[in-house]
């Protein structure tokens, strides 16, 4: 657990939100790359954590040309994240990658303006997507698998 607030930032994303005490166990990191630095993004990741699940994603962003790195990390010796990179929610069903702001956003989006935490998101509709604010706007990035590789 960690007892000190972090901030994780995205040079391309919003996502900027301090969390104190936070249950590290059951967050999705994502890390944001291009072709040329994936490799390399790669590496550091392997080196620097303890992967849970022995599992990395790597996603497509064909339109944004961009890759999409997603791993669980053991986060009893986190001291620091890589660049680029952020904390997403997963919902298995429709394989959707979301922040807490974008579903805010997505949320007032389709249901006129109101921000309702009950109301129902068609996760079908997303499938394959990430949702994420830049400049406080939700961008929606088309995602395909790239490839998994086994820690």
């Amino acid at each position: 657990m960690l007892d000190t607030a972090i901030k994780f930032t995205s040079q391309k994303y919003d996502f900027l939100e301090s969390y104190n005490n936070l249950d590290m166990s059951h967050k999705l990191f994502c890390t944001f790359t291009d072709l040329q630095e994936l490799d390399n993004t790669l590496e550091y990741i392997k080196k620097s954590y303890a992967i849970v699940y022995n599992k990395i994603f790597v996603l497509e962003a064909k339109e944004q040309n961009e890759y999409i790195v997603t791993y669980n990390i053991d986060p009893v010796n986190l001291k620091s994240f890589p660049e680029n990179t952020i904390l997403v929610h997963r919902k298995k069903e429709s394989n959707t990658l979301y922040t807490i702001n974008a579903l805010n956003e997505l949320i007032m989006e389709l249901n006129r303006g109101r921000l309702d935490k009950n109301f129902q998101i068609k996760w079908n509709d997303y499938r394959n997507t990430i949702l994420l604010t830049k400049g406080n706007k939700l961008k929606k990035l088309k995602t395909t698998l790239y490839k998994v590789l086994e820690i």
